[in-house]
C-alpha cells in the first residue's frame, strides 16, 4: 500500500480520509490524488481553474481537503470519465446536479437491498469491481476510464518503483488489466478504448522501468515470443522488463511470430530459455513447442538444447511432456534463473 509521507502514517488514503476527517483534520493534496487516480497537477488545476478546491483554509503551506471536498472530485472525477467537457463537470460538480439528458446507467435497487461495503466500489463511479484490490488498482482503473494520459503514467510508474515490477504488475496491473477485461466483456462494445489505452500506457511503463537489455553471453539468452495466431503481447513485455532487471539478456519478438521466423530465431540466437506465450487453447500448439525443444547448435560433442517454457492461459491441458508451465511472471523469472545458473 502507498505510505502516506507527508506526515509518516502508514494508513492508505482510504483509511485517513474516514478517520482523519470526523477528528477535523483531513487529506493533502497527494493523498487526494492518489485515491481519485489523477495526478497531483490535475488536482490543482481543477481547484485554479473551476474553483473546485478546499472550502475552508489551514494555517500553513499545504492545504487539507475534507470528506466534502473529496465527494466533490470524486463527482468530477465521474462526469469526466462519462466524457463530459471539464467545465461543464466542474459546474455539474459544484452544484450537485446532474447532466440534463444522461440515460439510467441502471435500475434502481430494491430498497431492501444491502449496498456493498464502501471498499468493493469505486468511488469515481468506475463501476469496475475491483474488491480488495490494492487501493493503486482503483486509481489506476479511474485513469484509464477517464483516458488521463498523464495520471496513468504517473501511477503506472509509481507502482512499479514502489512495489517492484514483479509484484507491481502480479498485485497492481494485473487486477486492472482484467478488471477493465470483464467491463468490456459485459458491456459489448463498450469500453474498448479503454482496454487499448491502459494496454499501451502498461507496455510503455514497463519499458521505462526495466534497465537497458543486456547483451547476448552464451549459454543466458531467453528468447520471448507469441505463438503463431496469438497476438496477447503484454505478459511476455512484463516477463521481458523483469529478466532485464535481473541482468539476463532477453530477445523480445512479440505476437503472431510464424513457426519459420521463431526457428530462426532460435538458430540465431542459440538461447538458454524459449519462452512461448498461448493466451487461447486454439493458438497454443504442442507440436510447435517439442519441435523448438528439440532443436540443438553448438560443436560436436557439446551441443546444447533450449528450456521451452510453456506461458499462458492457452497452455492449460495443452502443455507437452517435461516442457515447464510457471503459473505466473514470479515462477516464470525463477525458473529461468534457475537455467541459466545451472
Amino acid at each position: 500500500m502507498s505510505r502516506n509521507a507527508d506526515d509518516g502514517d502508514d494508513r492508505t488514503d482510504e483509511d485517513r480520509t474516514d478517520e482523519d476527517v470526523r477528528r477535523g483534520g483531513g487529506l493533502t493534496t497527494g493523498e487526494v490524488a492518489r485515491r481519485l487516480g489523477v495526478a497531483p497537477t490535475t488536482v490543482r488545476t481543477w481547484d485554479r481553474r473551476y474553483g473546485l478546491g478546499p472550502d475552508a483554509h489551514t494555517g500553513g503551506r499545504h492545504r487539507r481537503w475534507t470528506a466534502a471536498d473529496v465527494a466533490r472530485l470524486e463527482r468530477m472525477c465521474a462526469l469526466t470519465a462519462t466524457g463530459l467537457p471539464p467545465a461543464e463537470a466542474a459546474r455539474m460538480a459544484r452544484s450537485g446536479t446532474s447532466p440534463n439528458a444522461a440515460p439510467a446507467r441502471r435500475a434502481p435497487a430494491p430498497a431492501s437491498a444491502p449496498r456493498p461495503p464502501a471498499r468493493d466500489r469505486s468511488r469515481a463511479g468506475s463501476g469496475l469491481r475491483l474488491g480488495d484490490a490494492r487501493q493503486e488498482c482503483k486509481g489506476i482503473a479511474r485513469a484509464a476510464l477517464r483516458l488521463d494520459a498523464t495520471a496513468l503514467e504517473e501511477l503506472l510508474l509509481a507502482a512499479i518503483a514502489e512495489h517492484g515490477l514483479v509484484a507491481a504488475w502480479t498485485e497492481v496491473i494485473m487486477p486492472t488489466l482484467q478488471a477493465v477485461g470483464r467491463k468490456w466483456e459485459s458491456s459489448g462494445e463498450r469500453y474498448v478504448e479503454v482496454e487499448h489505452f491502459l494496454s499501451w500506457h502498461v507496455s510503455g511503463a514497463l519499458r521505462r522501468s526495466a534497465p537497458p537489455v543486456g547483451a547476448d553471453r552464451p549459454g543466458a539468452t531467453t528468447v520471448l515470443a507469441c505463438v503463431p495466431g496469438e497476438s496477447h503481447t503484454l505478459p511476455l513485455e512484463a516477463l521481458a522488463a523483469a529478466l532485464a532487471e535481473h541482468g539476463l539478456p532477453v530477445r523480445m519478438f512479440g505476437g503472431a511470430l510464424p513457426v519459420e521466423s521463431l526457428v530462426a530465431a532460435v538458430r540465431r540466437t542459440g538461447p538458454a530459455v524459449v519462452g512461448l506465450w498461448a493466451q487461447s487453447r486454439t493458438t497454443a500448439s504442442r507440436p510447435l513447442a517439442q519441435h523448438v525443444a528439440a532443436m540443438e547448435w553448438g560443436v560436436r560433442g557439446a551441443r546444447r538444447r533450449p528450456v521451452v517454457l510453456t506461458l499462458g492461459p492457452g497452455w492449460a491441458g495443452q502443455g507437452a511432456s517435461g516442457l515447464p508451465r510457471p503459473a505466473g511472471l514470479a515462477e516464470a523469472v525463477a525458473v529461468v534463473r534457475s537455467v541459466v545458473a545451472g
